[in-house]
């Protein structure tokens, strides 16, 4: 059963499972706190693992107008207090690696360590402007149709067809997506620029990256582990863009040995 916080206007949704060190999972773009139920399966034995369906999908509550990046941040960050066990170790997949950054940035003493998957420093902050720019489009393209027309899924997101194990959950949280909400997030991962923060991370922080991720393609892994002091890469073999969802025995050794390999605060 989800538990639900108020902030910024929002009831903001969340699933906890598990217990020990909290590690609070952030979904991307088009999805919601689902995409991460090999996860709260899998590292439920060792962790309290929190799972947030963010401001306007899944569980939460729509979008306030105005809502921008950083009120995507202060809510993942009472989601965080609303939990209670001190700072936690965040991961955020994509769009959601972008509001984990933007959290690092207001609230870094909310953040134990970092775990930034198949995501960007905002397209802005990782991309070149000839593909933002194609990527609104594409955007653009996508929410002007009729409402009953309206199909979520982006291009890219894995390095084949979709893992048939998950094909029921996709189309489900695809059938969930507001248009208003998916048009918000990409907007604001256009103009995103959090390269910046990169140099200023002083927690660890673990890389995961999908060999085959077009989207957010390995040179954008390689920049993030040159600017991030200290940061580790782990990249999965075969697997794209959602790769906690292709590759998730993978994906959760390879955050269970990062995490153990943390010195107790």
């Amino acid at each position: 059963m989800a538990t639900t916080v108020r902030a910024r206007g929002v009831d903001v949704a969340y699933v906890r499972v598990g217990d020990g060190p909290p590690v609070v999972l952030v979904h991307g773009a088009g999805l919601d706190g689902r995409m991460w139920e090999p996860q709260l399966a899998g590292l439920a034995g060792e962790f309290t693992v929190v799972s947030w369906d963010e401001p306007g999908a899944g569980r939460s509550s729509d979008l306030p107008p105005g809502f921008e990046l950083a009120d995507f941040a202060h809510c993942l960050a009472a989601v965080i207090e609303h939990v209670g066990l001190g700072p936690a170790h965040v991961a955020g997949l994509s769009w959601g690696g972008t509001v984990v950054l933007e959290l690092y940035r207001h609230h870094p003493e909310l953040v134990r360590s970092l775990i930034l998957v198949d995501t960007y420093a905002g397209w802005k902050g990782s991309l070149p402007p000839e593909e933002v720019a194609a990527r609104v489009a594409g955007a653009r393209r996508m929410l002007a149709v009729p409402r009953e027309e309206f199909d979520p899924t982006l291009p890219g997101l894995f390095a084949g067809r979709p893992p048939a194990a998950f094909v029921p959950l996709l189309d489900a949280m695809a059938r969930d997506v507001r248009p208003e909400t998916m048009g918000a997030q990409l907007f604001m991962m256009a103009e995103a620029d959090e390269s910046d923060l990169l140099a200023e991370i002083a927690v660890p922080t673990l890389l995961v990256w999908g060999e085959l991720d077009a989207r957010s393609p390995l040179s954008v892994a390689r920049a993030f582990q040159e600017a991030i002091a200290g940061a580790r890469l782990v990249v999965l073999p075969g697997a794209g863009h959602v790769s906690n969802l292709e590759a998730p025995e993978e994906f959760d050794r390879a955050v269970r040995a990062f995490l153990h390999g943390l010195r107790p605060l």
